[in-house]
């Protein structure tokens, strides 16, 4: 049987948050079989739980945020997206994220900081079947048209590829690989994806401080780019960094789905909106979708069975 997996143990991590500037403590805890992924607020006066689910994405500007039930009145936990995309890269599928503040740590601008507190915690194989969202036909939303259009998809495959491709118009984006394509298959999220960081350009600055994000950013944790290049001293860590983040934040957006997807995710300039769109899409027509598990593992996609290695 190909089953779901958990903690060892738990782990924890102290950070700030790139938008609100905040320091924040987590804790990731092992969670029994069937339990999802749910953060847990313990700073409020009576702890509140938030599970992981596309109908829980209550605010998608600049990162994922979850409230309970998608309420944005409701207390929230926001840019869940990179800690969600280590999970998925290890197969993980039940977790409880507790966490004293409104917003995950940055760390490092990627998800590799996530890999290594997960991976040193340990993996845990449980006994219930892991289940999957298979994608039975295509779903796609769209946004926008000429210059501005914008698109996200998602097709029948035999297992979970990714294709990414931007397009920002600026001079050092421009000398980096614009597209990325990737298969959770290959077992090298690790070492092919984890480590692209955040990016922000310093003309946007002032307008996103003045909405009251980006507060924490820095270079420790964001790549910076003026109007010509990348400001920071080590550069980049990837050729084409810059579009493997986004897909990086697909994998984070897209595990909001509370399952891991069999399907092939392809999309053109898509964003944390798009993303939360294009599993609403999804759920809401039955007929696109199956919820299935494998008896025997030798029956699951190449690669689905295996545990992330470290790199």
């Amino acid at each position: 049987m190909l089953a779901q997996r958990t903690l060892k143990s738990q782990t924890r991590a102290v950070g700030v948050g790139v938008h609100s500037g905040q320091k924040v403590e987590m804790t990731l805890r092992p969670a029994h079989e069937d339990h999802g992924i749910v953060f847990r607020r313990t700073d409020l006066p009576t702890p509140v739980d938030i599970p992981v689910s596309a109908l829980t994405v209550c605010d998608t500007r600049m990162a994922t945020t979850i409230s309970p039930g998608g309420d944005p009145g409701a207390p929230k936990v926001q840019t869940i997206e990179h800690l969600l995309s280590a999970c998925a890269g290890l197969g993980l599928d039940n977790l409880v994220v507790e966490i004293c503040g409104e917003e995950v740590p940055i760390l490092d601008g990627s998800a590799a900081s996530f890999v290594f507190l997960l991976q040193s915690a340990g993996i845990a194989v449980q006994r219930a079947p892991k289940r999957f969202v298979r994608v039975l036909k295509p779903v796609e939303v769209r946004e926008g048209e000429g210059a501005t259009l914008k698109w996200a998809r998602l097709e029948p495959f035999n297992g979970y590829k990714l294709s990414f491709e931007i397009e920002f118009g600026h001079p050092a984006v421009n000398a980096t690989g614009q597209r990325v394509e990737f298969d959770m298959g290959s077992g090298r999220y690790t070492r092919d994806i984890a480590r692209a960081r955040t990016f922000g350009f310093t003309k946007d600055v002032e307008l996103m401080r003045a909405r009251g994000l980006g507060l924490g950013g820095s270079m420790d944790n964001v790549i910076v780019v003026d109007d010509m290049r990348v400001l920071n001293a080590d550069g980049l860590r990837y050729d084409d960094e810059f579009a493997k983040h986004k897909l990086l934040d697909a994998i984070g957006d897209l595990q909001a789905l509370g399952k891991p997807l069999l399907a092939h995710y392809t999309a053109y300039k898509s964003g944390h909106a798009l993303n939360n769109r294009l599993l609403r899409a999804l759920l809401a027509d039955a007929t696109a979708h199956e919820v299935v598990s494998f008896d025997d593992e030798r029956r699951a996609p190449a690669g689905l069975a295996a545990l992330a290695p470290a790199w």
